[in-house]
């Protein structure tokens, strides 16, 4: 598996990398039966599906100290992201925000076999004080005007947020100005020709 495909084209993917991405397929596989991380029908295609849609937000905005994925469910895209940034970006902590607790025992499962640098917090994102972060992620979390309540709460004043959005992200993207204000840049996503990333900065209430 080489970096271009897994997608990835800013930096380079070591053997270790892939031999980290390789376990957590496996581990993504043995847990998937019991606790319904990912679609059944998406484990085939794990490296499109999962780590190149994850892979790609790479491209889109750099890794910081502090990068905050909420609702991480099976680890997309805030395990995948950490992986890469073990070699790549080794000053990035990523921190995994699961409210499951069986999932949140997954990903620190994952974590800790790969041993990269990452940690979870198990807790419901309206109750965490706010967080911080340079960068905040979420994928199939939640509508975007939700998303942006998480953003304005938990990230940094110069923070960006990247959000993978399908193909109704333009009528998501109008409920939201009628609430915040934003700066918004949106780039095609790799996997999927209907679908976008969000890269949003500067969120405020209208």
């Amino acid at each position: 598996m080489t970096r271009q495909e897994i997608g990835l084209a800013s930096c380079d993917v070591s053997r270790e990398t892939i031999e980290r991405l390789e376990h957590y397929e496996r581990l993504l596989s043995k847990w998937n039966p019991r606790i319904n991380l990912v679609a059944k029908s998406t484990l085939p295609d794990f490296w499109t599906r999962h780590v190149s849609d994850s892979a790609q937000l790479l491209d889109i905005v750099a890794p910081q100290s502090s990068w905050v994925d909420l609702g991480s469910g099976g680890g997309f895209p805030g395990l995948v992201i950490a992986i890469l940034c073990a070699e790549t970006s080794p000053q990035t902590t990523v921190t995994l925000v699961e409210s499951d607790r069986r999932k949140s025992v997954f990903l620190q499962t994952v974590i800790r076999e790969t041993g990269v640098a990452a940690k979870v917090i198990c807790e419901r994102i309206e109750r965490l004080d706010p967080l911080q972060v340079g960068i905040l992620s979420a994928r199939a979390l939640a509508p975007l005007p939700k998303l942006l309540e998480y953003a304005e709460r938990h990230m940094d004043r110069r923070g960006t947020a990247v959000f993978p959005k399908g193909e109704n992200w333009e009528n998501e993207v109008s409920a939201a100005r009628a609430v915040w204000k934003f700066d918004l840049k949106t780039v095609k996503s790799k996997t999927d020709p209907k679908a976008v990333i969000l890269r949003i900065e500067g969120v405020e209430r209208v």
